[in-house]
């Protein structure tokens, strides 16, 4: 028998601070292009704060993981934690001052956060064993659902709580980070190679090159990166197509949480429907649902319409990311880890980059009123769809294609 037990604890304390330090991520998406619409001298760049949160992710990944490699996953994510307390601060004092570009600066600093959290789902498969691996990931994905159910509620009471609107938001993130940063004190986890003597391995890792030619890591990167790159895509211009339809941030704020509820709550069983069905089969289904979601959306602009496109839109993300996620960590050995999955994390953050940039610009800009904004958002998805739904059938077919 397999003792997992190590691996159990890591995943409670990681599923803890999932649930804690999370509940910042849909506050600050929720409010983070209704700020940008306020100090933005240009309503088409109205989501740029997100978009710097989603860029920072990208340009933090290649060298984060390295260094958690080397000092600790535990290391990384204290930093991570103190970066969002710091960025918190600071788009608070931006706010203050009606300065967007510190606004800016702010949400780049919480981008290091960002990035940081991404790495929860592999620090629980560090020590955890094949047959654990994909529930570890998906338990810690499920801390999501605590989050969902804080986040907005709290953000319910703070983001008008003071006379600058959303300054009450910046300042409650700033003290989720300091509080929850204390949860990573408790990880029993590898302390990195720091120190360490050199292992000599028998199969030497490979190069970015020789990873970027694994068609199993390439397709792993493709269906994650659209996956979340849709994600962000639709949720980023939500709350302004909320607004924009004659709803309330109220009502944004329940259907973030919805979405988020959503994202996470499945995560309780796919990692045992991956191991029944096969992960493919499971990033396949998480596109069909995220396509489903764009055909909800597209329908109308009820509440209906609105919550019932979220919550298909967290639902795909979660089949779709959860299973990219399980099949990078199969593709590649522990040496290769901190390349693989920095690497992994900067393509997919930068795709996730443009997608949010993108948000903004086709909600405000690329029509004459907030319907058609939304509807160009959502039409936006079926290339990239395609995408995915392409490279996921080659690596079907290529798989049972007979060696030569």
């Amino acid at each position: 028998m397999i003792d997992d037990s190590r691996a159990k604890r890591n995943v409670a304390v990681l599923v803890a601070a999932q649930a804690l330090l999370g509940a910042q991520m849909p506050m600050i998406f929720v409010i983070g292009g209704l700020a940008g619409g306020m100090l933005s001298p240009n309503i088409c760049l109205a989501t740029l704060p997100i978009t710097f949160i989603v860029f920072s992710s990208m340009t933090t990944a290649p060298w984060l993981s390295p260094l958690m490699q080397r000092r600790g996953r535990r290391f990384g994510f204290v930093l991570g934690a103190a970066a969002g307390a710091l960025g918190a601060l600071i788009a608070a004092y931006g706010l203050y001052i009606g300065s967007f570009a510190i606004l800016l600066l702010g949400s780049f600093f919480t981008g290091i956060y960002m990035s940081a959290q991404g790495f929860y789902r592999f620090a629980a498969a560090d020590t955890a064993s094949d047959s654990f691996k994909p529930k570890a990931i998906s338990y810690v994905l499920a801390g999501g659902l605590i989050s969902a159910l804080i986040g907005p509620q709290l953000n319910k009471l703070v983001q008008d709580a003071l006379v600058v609107p959303f300054l009450g938001t910046y300042l409650a993130v700033a003290g989720i980070n300091l509080v929850g940063m204390s949860l990573f004190f408790f990880l029993d986890l590898p302390k990195g190679t720091r120190g360490q003597p050199q292992v000599l391995h028998a199969i030497p890792p490979r190069t970015r090159g020789q990873l970027l030619r694994d068609p199993r890591i390439v397709v792993a990167i493709v269906c994650g990166m659209v996956s979340y790159a849709l994600m962000n895509l639709v949720m980023t211009s939500t709350p302004l197509a909320v607004v924009g339809c004659g709803f309330t941030k109220n009502n944004a704020n329940d259907i973030v949480s919805a979405h988020v509820i959503a994202m996470y709550l499945p995560s309780f069983f796919t990692g045992h429907l991956i191991a029944r069905f096969g992960v493919t089969k499971i990033v396949g289904a998480g596109l069909v649902i995220l396509g489903l979601a764009g055909m909800v959306a597209l329908s109308g602009v009820t509440l209906g319409n609105f919550f019932g496109a979220l919550v298909l839109l967290g639902i795909g993300w979660n089949f779709g990311f959860i299973g990219a996620t399980t099949m990078l960590a199969g593709s590649h050995n522990t040496a290769e880890r901190g390349v693989v999955q920095g690497l992994n994390d900067a393509i997919v953050f930068g795709m996730v980059t443009v997608a949010s940039l993108a948000s903004g610009g086709l909600m405000n800009c690329a029509g004459g009123s907030a319907v058609q904004g939304w509807n160009m958002v959502n039409m936006a998805m079926i290339p990239l769809l395609v995408l995915a739904g392409g490279a996921l059938i080659w690596l079907i077919f290529s798989a049972r294609r007979p060696l030569a």
